[in-house]
C-alpha cells in the first residue's frame, strides 16, 4: 500500500479531518497572491506597520490593509495596536498544516514517479532504473 498505508494514512486522513481543508483553503488562498507573499516575506526580517508593508506598492492603505487582513484570517500574520499604528508581525507556525499536506503529496508523487521508471526500464520498482 506505500508509505502512507495503515497508521500514516489513518493519521494524516484525521489531521485533515480534524484541521479541515478551511484551514489550508486560506493559507493557500493568502499565498495565491505575489503582493501578500512580498509583505510575509518583509515580515521575516521582523515587525511592520500596515503603512511600512505597503511602501513597496502603488495601492491605497485601504488596499493594502485588505491584504493583511487576509493574512490575518489565514494565521499567517498578527497585528496590534501601538497608539496610531498597527503593528504586523509574521506567525510562521501558520504554515506547519500546509507544509505537511504538501511533505505528504511530495512522498506520495516521489513513490509513484520511481515506481513508473522502474517499469519504464523494465526493473524492479525497488531498484534503481536503468540509465
Amino acid at each position: 500500500m506505500g508509505r502512507l498505508g495503515g497508521t500514516d494514512r489513518q493519521s494524516a486522513t484525521l489531521n485533515y479531518v480534524v484541521k479541515g481543508p478551511a484551514v489550508l483553503d486560506l493559507t493557500y488562498g493568502a499565498l495565491a497572491d505575489p503582493t501578500r507573499r512580498t509583505m510575509l516575506a518583509r515580515l521575516t526580517r521582523g515587525e511592520a506597520t500596515v503603512g511600512e508593508l505597503a511602501t513597496p506598492f502603488a495601492m491605497s492603505l485601504p488596499a493594502v490593509s485588505k491584504h493583511v487582513s487576509v493574512l490575518e484570517r489565514a494565521g499567517l500574520l498578527s497585528r496590534h495596536r501601538d497608539g496610531r499604528h498597527q503593528i504586523c508581525r509574521l506567525q510562521p507556525d501558520a504554515l506547519a498544516p500546509a507544509a505537511e499536506w504538501l511533505d505528504r503529496h511530495r512522498t506520495f508523487w516521489a513513490t509513484q514517479l520511481s515506481s513508473l521508471a522502474a517499469h519504464r526500464a523494465g526493473g524492479d520498482p525497488d531498484k534503481e532504473p536503468r540509465p
